[in-house]
């Protein structure tokens, strides 16, 4: 095994972790709420009533992706008689355990949930976020997203999605129709149920933005690229997701031509025992789920040079051949120092000695590893935040603000870094060096992640409804400035630090930039 599978397989465990501690959900503790009733197309839903919003959970978007429809495109939701229970949530899309305790292995998992504020309905619509979780094409599910601060606070509806993850999601095989895009499809055909149907939940269905963070923002760019996700959304939100990614740059989601997915499932055909049948595509409908998601690629990534993906989402958008939508942008001041402090705890230490090879590990093209050490050289004792400073540097940082200097060409951009050095940490336990604001820690601030609010101070919680606020009038206006907020202007990067929202200094991260884009 190589350095860089050892390392990034270590990466993606301590990200697991981190997923698993913040956003297992909840107990019950509370007697089941009252019921609200909504009449869908396909049949009426019954959902939960709160103190100021409404909460519908598991509804089908689509027919469940199972026999012949495995590796299908989604096909519509068939109606159904009687109420159906939108209490709870429904099954999450099959993935390891991890951020859903025990995994899962069901393949219905084609399901949505709403939360729509009080006062909301069909008479009196409201402005429609639509949200794309993270978990790097592998994990995750919309269920992980307690969205009712941001419904109520921001007078919004909420759509979190699940879509195809893993092989299910992504796998590319010769003569399938859909290969390596069926988790983008899914997102699709979440959008159009709600174009559909979102107003009898009191959502406007011509005021909707497509928001995501990580996997889920960089899925937001592969919409923006996708011909076929046309008219489907007004607005983007893209966190941590730049859509400038890039396969040689492991820690933020990418995407890859169809060659190599097809390359990657013809593998995968071979280790499940089906390479050599007479019909390689029925006999993988065959294989159990737990078998394809031990044997698939730990690496995961939407194809391009497809039908719903003609080109990579960076390539299509320095062309100016995406939907010119208004967008709001940004990341995390220190996003790679989670991955940082996760292999140095698993026995990679940083030191000067280490460093070099570490770096190679990851950037073993001539030369570049010495560059890199020469620019950002470590010390005795500093070598977790350096290591961590790279890694946001060249997967986030850098591609984000490339990702802004092309999007702004064509359509109005705000962008913002999330610089809270004190946020709250996502894992129990003592990391080897502070994390300050690395990947994901915005998310709290924006929900209540497995049901659970975060321990956040007095400063912190203002932080949060401001950049609630800023989130949902941008949703609503496509500009997140109001009289309540600091003023963010589209000429400047908003530092988002609690009681010190300001336009921040880029003048290192210029610096930066301009190493790694000479870097290639």
């Amino acid at each position: 095994m190589t350095m860089h599978r050892i390392l990034t397989t270590t990466l993606g465990c301590a990200l697991t972790a981190v997923l698993t501690t913040a956003w297992s959900p909840a107990p019950p503790a509370k007697p089941d709420p009252p019921a609200a009733t909504v009449a869908t197309y396909n049949g009426p839903v019954r959902g939960a009533v709160h103190d100021g919003y409404r909460n519908f959970e598991g509804i089908p978007y689509a027919a469940p992706p199972v026999g012949d429809l495995r590796w299908a495109p989604p096909r519509p939701a068939a109606p159904w008689s009687g109420v159906r229970d939108a209490t709870r949530p429904a099954s999450a899309c099959p993935q390891p355990a991890g951020e859903v305790p025990g995994g899962s292995t069901d393949e219905d998992c084609l399901h949505l949930n709403v939360t729509t504020p009080d006062g909301a309905g069909p008479s009196r619509p409201r402005p429609v976020i639509v949200w794309l979780h993270g978990g790097g094409f592998t994990t995750g599910a919309g269920a992980s997203y307690d969205a009712h601060r941001m419904a109520t606070r921001g007078d919004v509806v909420v759509v979190t999605v699940n879509y195809r993850l893993g092989a299910l999601g992504f796998l590319a095989h010769s003569g399938l129709p859909g290969s390596g895009t069926f988790g983008l499809a899914d997102q699709q055909a979440a959008l159009r149920w709600v174009r559909a149907q979102i107003g009898v939940f009191g959502g406007d269905a011509h005021n909707v933005t497509l928001a995501g963070e990580s996997a889920g923002g960089y899925s937001v760019c592969a919409q923006l690229a996708s011909p076929a996700a046309a008219g489907l959304f007004d607005r983007a939100i893209i966190e941590s997701g730049p859509c400038t990614g890039r396969p040689d740059r492991p820690f933020a989601p990418s995407s890859v031509p169809l060659s190599t997915a097809r390359a990657t499932g013809a593998d995968l055909a071979a280790k499940v025992g089906c390479g050599s049948a007479r019909d390689v595509l029925a006999c993988l409908r065959r294989v159990d789920v737990s078998r394809l998601l031990t044997d698939q690629d730990t690496d995961q990534q939407p194809s391009y040079a497809t039908p719903l993906l003609p080109s990579d989402p960076a390539a299509a958008i320095a062309s100016g051949r995406y939907h010119h939508v208004p967008v709001l942008i940004g990341n995390n001041h220190d996003e790679g120092n989670g991955w940082a402090a996760g292999i140095i705890q698993a026995g990679n230490p940083v030191t000067p000695d280490t460093w070099p090879d570490v770096v190679a590990a990851f950037f073993p093209s001539p030369g570049q590893a010495k560059a890199i050490v020469a620019e950002y050289p470590v010390h005795r004792t500093d070598g977790g935040p350096v290591f961590g400073a790279v890694i946001g540097d060249a997967d986030f940082a850098c591609p984000t603000a490339r990702t802004d200097d092309l999007l702004a060409t064509q359509a109005p951009v705000w962008r913002y870094e999330f610089a809270d050095e004190n946020a709250p940490p996502l894992t129990s336990g003592t990391p080897p060096f502070p994390l300050g604001a690395p990947h994901a820690s915005e998310l709290p601030y924006l929900f209540d992640l497995g049901g659970r609010p975060r321990e956040l101070t007095a400063a912190q919680h203002r932080l949060a409804n401001t950049m609630i606020d800023y989130w949902t009038r941008f949703a609503g206006t496509a500009d997140p400035n109001g009289p309540s907020s600091p003023h963010w202007s589209r000429q400047t990067v908003l530092s988002l630090v609690p009681d010190h929202i300001a336009p921040t200094d880029t003048t290192l991260t210029r610096h930066h930039c301009a190493f790694w884009n000479a870097l290639g």
